[in-house]
């Protein structure tokens, strides 16, 4: 997701600044795991509600730049929109069954089925060296599944929360595919920020008749909610929409590659949830091999191949 946001220069931020933007953007991004397991709310309800919000606060930021304007629907868009919805939907329905760790973790192998999905969609070249990249994802996604964690209160259902996971990696992979067919289509870039927004709007009202009636929860869970529509998606959004106009893409992959490690950190913080050491070590082969990868890539001519970041749960 992160590499489709492309706004207007005109904030012009020093590279210092769209640095810190854009571990802002990674840091907020990675809080989605503890908040999304408030206790007093279901995956439908908070489905509906941060993306209902997160879709308000972006189209209001959209019409700030004076880009509604060119917002465009297009069979394109509409398409790219409804698979951004069904991962946002499989996101926190997997976080909400199993850990914050193996729902993350999982949804960062996206890469796996994009180095698959892309020759046959895009047309994108497969290299035979992308093969040990594929190797080290699948070992990692392995490790995953190996640990099988028990019921906790933060976790009522692993083993179903972890073929969400996976499920939400496979939709991640196919959410930028449409993505990138998308911006192929449009120069202007809008179709890209048309889907985003299009996206939350989609997830919420999917979910919606399942999560009514809204729980009499308490102050501090409604804020959690709140904080995840307007912080962890909107302005982490917006964070990184003003540091990709600044800093190179591989700086930025990077960078954002704080938020699967972060995540976990603060569920276990917020929430004491142990991930497990087979999770641990299947995040780290994933997060380590997608690093290895896009600094390999760097040094090659650019293709146009988007990155699997998971900056997009």
């Amino acid at each position: 997701m992160s590499g489709q946001v492309r706004p207007s220069r005109e904030f012009g931020p020093t590279a210092g600044t769209a640095r810190l933007l854009a571990v802002a953007a990674a840091i907020l991004f990675s809080t989605g795991g503890a908040g999304i397991k408030v206790e007093a709310f279901t995956a439908a309800q908070v489905s509906t509600l941060r993306s209902g919000i997160a879709a308000i606060v972006l189209w209001l930021w959209l019409r700030r730049l004076d880009r509604a304007r060119r917002l465009s629907w297009t069979p394109g868009v509409f398409v790219a929109g409804l698979v951004y919805a069904a991962m946002l939907t499989l996101f926190v329905s997997a976080t909400k069954l199993t850990t914050a760790a193996n729902a993350i973790f999982l949804q960062s192998t996206a890469p796996l089925y994009l180095l698959v999905l892309a020759p046959l969609v895009l047309g994108e070249r497969f290299r035979a060296r992308d093969l040990v990249y594929l190797a080290a994802l699948g070992v990692g996604l392995a490790c995953c599944f190996m640990g099988r964690p028990v019921a906790t209160a933060t976790a009522s259902n692993p083993g179903l929360g972890n073929l969400l996971g996976a499920a939400s990696g496979v939709v991640w992979a196919l959410t930028l595919i449409s993505l990138r067919y998308v911006g192929r289509s449009e120069r202007s870039g809008s179709g890209s920020l048309t889907a985003v927004v299009a996206g939350n709007a989609f997830a919420c009202l999917v979910a919606l008749p399942m999560a009514l009636p809204l729980p009499a929860a308490s102050a501090g869970e409604w804020a959690t909610v709140l904080y995840l529509g307007v912080f962890q998606i909107g302005l982490a959004y917006l964070c990184l929409a003003v540091a990709i106009s600044r800093l190179p893409a591989l700086e930025i992959s990077l960078l954002l590659l704080l938020e699967p490690v972060l995540n976990p950190i603060w569920t276990w913080l917020i929430r004491g949830e142990d991930p497990g050491r087979w999770t641990i070590a299947g995040g780290a082969v994933i997060v380590t091999a997608t690093a290895a990868k896009i600094v390999y890539d760097a040094r090659r001519p650019v293709t146009g191949q988007p990155e699997g970041q998971s900056a997009a749960s």
